[in-house]
């Protein structure tokens, strides 16, 4: 029974974190051919802020068990995308002009019916290989951008004196983000790496 309620959870959770995606892609897309990259954010700030906030889920459920994926892989990538999706995007607007389908409808598909097709299992475990560098390259880009906008408008910074006797500076913070960015990303790309080839390796003997 448990292990039933799990499979439909995971099914349900997947399969609607896909949608959110395919509905960022469908509204992203179609802003492009019509008004162009500048009006592609504002089409789909909603659904993104809503499917990228989603993922805040996985982290749970690498803690309480509910799927294989460590925390201390899940954290990193996750974190780094809500830091961009509310830190950057949402609260600096000016970085928006200058602008993850897959893995979710593999997922929704597995526990659904028990496994996912080859072609599906092949395209979750490779895609990451052009993905990975685009989205990173993205991030620290706009993380980057954002820096002199955070600067001026000291936005999120807590400055002496104050009842708590706590400083706390939004540009250091976002500085020290893009450093972490450098050793992280490797081995984030290295995890991947290894994941895809014990993934693969299974895809040959079936």
């Amino acid at each position: 029974m448990a292990a039933a309620l799990k499979r439909a959870y995971l099914s349900v959770y997947n399969w609607a974190v896909f949608f959110g995606w395919a509905q960022v892609l469908y509204y992203a897309v179609t802003a492009l051919l019509g008004a162009g990259h500048e009006g592609v954010y504002a089409a789909v700030e909603r659904p993104l802020q809503l499917a990228q906030t989603a993922a805040v889920l996985e982290i749970l459920h690498g803690l309480v068990g509910l799927v294989r994926s460590p925390v201390s892989a899940t954290l990193p990538q996750i974190g780094s995308r809500l830091f961009v999706t509310w830190g950057i995007l949402w609260s600096f607007p000016e970085v928006r002009t200058h602008i993850l389908i897959i893995r979710y409808s593999f997922f929704g598909t597995k526990e659904l019916f028990g496994s996912a097709p080859s072609w599906l299992l092949w395209l979750r475990y490779s895609s990451f290989l052009v993905m990975y560098p685009t989205g990173i390259s993205s991030e620290v880009g706009l993380i980057y951008i954002a820096l002199q906008f955070i600067k001026a408008s000291e936005k999120y910074c807590l400055r002496m004196p104050n009842k708590w006797n706590f400083s706390f500076d939004y540009l250091y913070a976002s500085i020290l983000a893009l450093v972490i960015y450098v050793p992280g990303s490797p081995h984030m790309y290295t995890y991947m790496l290894g994941q895809r080839k014990k993934a693969l390796s299974k895809l040959k003997t079936m």
